[in-house]
Formats: C-alpha cells, sequence, structure tokens
C-alpha cells in the first residue's frame, strides 16, 4: 500500500493551488480585439476608447480590450466578416457600406430622408430592431451606434446646383452615395476613408459627399477649396461584439458591456453634434471656403433623394414600405 509522505501531500495541494490560481488567470486573461477604421483623432474612435475603459474598469481586469484604429489590423470591408470568424470580438463599420448585404443597413444613407438629430433619432429607434434581427443571424449583437455629422460637398468651385456635380469624379462610401453620385450626373467611385487623400492625389476622384469630420481626419483642404453643408444623410457607425464572444463571458461582464455601451452611444450622438460645428470650423481655419446651399442646389438634392426613397423602398420590399411609412408618420 502507497503511503502518502507530507512531501507528496504538500506537492498534491500544491498542484491544486497552481491550478486554482491558473484558473482565476485564465479569466483574469480574457483578451479581445477591437478593429476599427478610424484614426485616433477622430471623435469615433475617441468614444471607442472611452466604451473600453469602462469596460475594462468594470471588469477589475478580469476583460481587456486592445483597439486596433485607423485600419491597422482590418480594412472596412473586412472587419464585420472578421468578427463573424473570431480575428476579432468587436468591430467598428459605417453600416451603410454594407448595404449590399441588405437594405436595412443602409436607410440612414438615404440622401435628405435625414435633415435633422431628432430626424435621425427617430430613424434609428424604428431601424434598430431590423439591423438587431440580421446581426442576430450572422452571429453578431449590436452594441451601439452613433451617427455621423451631416455631410456636405468637397469640390474646387462652388456647387450652384446639381448640374454643377456633372463630370466630376465623386469619391463615395457606399451604394447610395454611388448611385447618388450617377443620379447627379458625377463619375462614382469607391474610395475607402484612409485611402482618401491618394485617390485625389492621382486623379482618381475630384470631389466627394462626407462629413466634416471626415473632411478634417483626410485633411481636405490639401486638396479641395469648398465644402457646402447640404444635411444629405445621418449615416451611422456600429459596434457590434460577437455574439459568440460576449455569450462565453459572465453575466455581470455582460451586464457592464451592455452599460459601457448605452453611455457610449449617448456620448456618442452628442458628440456626433459637436463635431458638426467644430469640424467646420477647422475646415474654414485651414482655408476652406465654408458655403452656404442655394436654393437650386436643395432643390435639386431633394430630387434625387425622392427617387432614392422609393428605390429603396423597392429594394427593401414590405418591411422596407413599413419603416419609411412609420418613419414619415413620426416626423410628420
Amino acid at each position: 500500500m502507497t503511503s502518502i509522505t507530507r512531501r507528496t501531500l504538500l506537492a498534491a495541494t500544491g498542484g491544486l493551488a497552481a491550478a486554482a490560481i491558473a484558473g482565476r488567470d485564465a479569466v483574469a486573461q480574457t483578451r479581445w480585439q477591437v478593429a476599427t477604421p478610424y484614426p485616433d483623432g477622430n471623435f469615433h474612435t475617441r468614444n471607442m476608447r472611452a466604451f473600453v475603459e469602462e469596460v475594462q474598469t468594470a471588469s477589475g481586469g478580469r476583460l481587456q480590450i486592445q483597439v486596433h484604429s485607423n485600419a491597422s489590423l482590418l480594412r472596412m470591408p473586412e472587419i464585420k466578416r472578421g468578427a463573424q470568424t473570431g480575428q476579432v470580438q468587436i468591430g467598428e463599420i459605417l453600416l451603410s457600406a454594407y448595404g449590399n448585404e441588405d437594405p436595412f443597413f443602409e436607410v440612414d444613407s438615404v440622401p435628405q430622408l435625414v435633415t435633422s438629430t431628432d430626424q435621425a433619432r427617430k430613424l434609428a429607434e424604428l431601424q434598430r430592431s431590423y439591423v438587431e434581427a440580421r446581426f442576430q443571424r450572422q452571429g453578431l449583437s449590436l452594441l451601439y451606434w452613433v451617427p455621423w455629422p451631416p455631410s456636405g460637398l468637397y469640390t474646387n468651385t462652388p456647387v450652384e446646383s446639381v448640374d454643377t456635380l456633372r463630370g466630376l469624379k465623386m469619391r463615395t462610401f457606399n451604394a447610395l452615395t454611388n448611385r447618388f453620385a450617377t443620379l447627379s450626373g458625377a463619375t462614382p467611385t469607391l474610395v475607402q476613408q484612409a485611402e482618401v487623400p491618394q485617390a485625389f492625389a492621382t486623379g482618381v476622384v475630384n470631389a466627394m459627399v462626407t462629413s466634416a469630420a471626415t473632411g478634417v481626419d483626410v485633411q481636405a483642404w490639401d486638396f479641395c477649396r469648398f465644402f457646402t453643408p447640404i444635411g444629405f444623410t445621418r449615416t451611422k457607425n456600429a459596434i457590434f461584439v460577437q455574439a459568440r464572444a460576449f455569450q462565453g463571458l459572465p453575466a455581470d461582464l455582460q451586464a457592464a458591456v451592455r452599460a459601457a455601451a448605452a453611455t457610449a452611444e449617448a456620448r456618442g450622438w452628442a458628440a456626433s453634434d459637436t463635431e458638426t460645428v467644430n469640424q467646420q470650423n477647422i475646415l474654414a481655419q485651414r482655408g476652406m471656403t465654408v458655403g452656404t446651399p442655394t436654393p437650386a442646389l436643395m432643390q435639386g438634392l431633394a430630387r434625387i433623394g425622392a427617387t432614392q426613397a422609393d428605390e429603396w423602398v423597392a429594394k427593401a420590399g414590405d418591411e422596407g414600405k413599413r419603416l419609411i411609412d412609420a418613419y414619415r408618420a413620426a416626423i410628420a
């Protein structure tokens, strides 16, 4: 019969203690990766980093999250798939850039459908359940979303009407801005944000429609003289988590992530309105002319927007019609 010595007993209990410590360390060392295509100075990225800090603090160090900004890990077209396959656990995308997957991802990119923050909130509220259901089917869960400031036209000549855009080579960033360029007589070219300066420098594009925040990010004053704020859209960034990774967290950490996400959403919406003014001021300080849209331009944009809204409903079907009808009733 084998005798149990003091040494073997200590070794056994020591092994159990080491295993327990290792188990605790495994929890403490849960690490997530975040992919975002936007630079560190962008208000979306600042908001993301604040969200991450809040989660890490609430977790007591059990969940560590590393942010990879400025498309340094994955480019925007790769981020959603990267989260689905586990390359990253959290991703941030311009949701409408994925409009070819599903029209409900791009409804906030219909030109002139949303022209104020109040309207943007109403559309987001109505759109949310459709997006959440689609994400759920794809193994993702929406954490929060935040709109960009209103978009404007970047050109090297004043834009008096839609006809001014005819013949320009316009940088676009999703299917609906692509269609807008075509309807306005411009030649559309899809260019990711990080590649905008090079596209202008090489003559691939010579105009774009995007927010003042993006204009500051890419230093648009180096290649454009005029910014004309037109409302246009309040497209949203969606921040999502891989559902399997999220469900693998203890219940208290899941609650902490959700709480930080709700705070980030509120903070981000407020920051978007602040950025609208601040970023336009920076464009002006850097020498760009921030113009006032003419009635002729706004009338032309309204006509294009009405056409694109009808096209979107035709593509989105009965669900899309219900969404647009509910939205129009809400803002009436």
